[in-house]
């Protein structure tokens, strides 16, 4: 039995859970938006289900291809693939069942949500991670729109298509990313040199990064309160929505002012938190 709980964690560990969650949140919130008039509970644990399976997929994949690199950097040496504690062969084959699982309920639920979700997993596995990570520092837009795919699939699945609210949530979201992931390179630039993988604080001047944080949280925020608006929010969970964006957008200033790793590491902290939080508001406050 203690050997299966271990076996389990491994492959739970493959999955990323707390990234994996967080999306899927987004595609709740996405669906959610479009108010439809009575809530339809079955439609969004499906939603969750196959947006979980598919995500949490492309992420196993993608710890696959990046085996090679996990192994030279000390965050993510003991990561279950390098570990050993899950072989490569064992790997594939989970992600790939997770991926074929999630996309196909998708596709059955409705085609072109499914067709979204598919999008999502093939920006991310394929586009991101096997063409772009090693090469530029830049990949993190396709990374960025990969994480955008589920807000938009739900909002897809809950309208029927594609429109301007889905389009806004989807560029928040992909631009809400940066904030997060170059502020998480600030902290680890080291491991990343070491593994041979480019990222913006090994590249350009730490002034030039902070600046490219700066805007890119900033062009999130402004998205995202639209979207906020035009969806129809209560005022009371809007005014939250706006305060929540002044205090990121308070931190991001400070950063650019104020080199310092601890108001970095808060900022890569918050712009996880803001995004949660805002998803919470828009389930919550329709």
């Amino acid at each position: 039995m203690r050997k299966i709980a271990i076996k389990l964690r491994a492959y739970w560990g493959l999955v990323k859970s707390l990234q994996t969650f967080l999306l899927t949140i987004t595609g709740i919130a996405g669906y959610m938006s479009a108010r439809c008039p009575v809530m339809n509970w079955p439609k969004t644990l499906v939603l969750a289900g196959s947006l979980f399976l598919a995500i949490g997929g492309s992420t196993v994949l993608n710890m696959v291809y990046d085996r090679d690199i996990d192994s030279k950097m000390s965050r993510t040496c003991q990561r279950s693939i390098p570990k050993g504690l899950v072989s490569v062969r064992e790997a594939l084959f989970v992600g790939l069942v997770l991926v074929g699982l999630g996309a196909g309920w998708a596709i059955a639920i409705r085609p072109l949500y499914g067709l979204v979700v598919s999008a999502g997993v093939f920006f991310d596995v394929v586009i991101y991670t096997i063409w772009l990570k090693r090469r530029t520092p830049w990949s993190i837009i396709w990374g960025g729109i990969s994480g955008g795919m589920p807000i938009l699939a739900g909002r897809v699945l809950g309208t029927g298509g594609f429109d301007l609210i889905g389009l806004l949530l989807t560029v928040a979201v992909l631009l809400g990313i940066p904030t997060h992931t170059v502020t998480f390179s600030l902290r680890h630039s080291e491991d990343y040199k070491r593994a041979g993988v480019p990222v913006f604080p090994n590249i350009y001047s730490e002034r030039a990064v902070r600046l490219i944080i700066a805007a890119s949280t900033g062009m999130a925020v402004l998205t995202m309160v639209t979207a906020a608006w035009l969806i129809g929010l209560h005022w009371g969970y809007f005014w939250a929505v706006l305060t929540l964006s002044a205090v990121l957008l308070g931190l991001t200033l400070i950063s650019v002012l104020r080199r310092s790793g601890r108001v970095s590491f808060a900022l890569y902290k918050m712009a996880s938190v803001y995004m949660l939080s805002v998803m919470v508001l828009i389930i919550a406050g329709l």
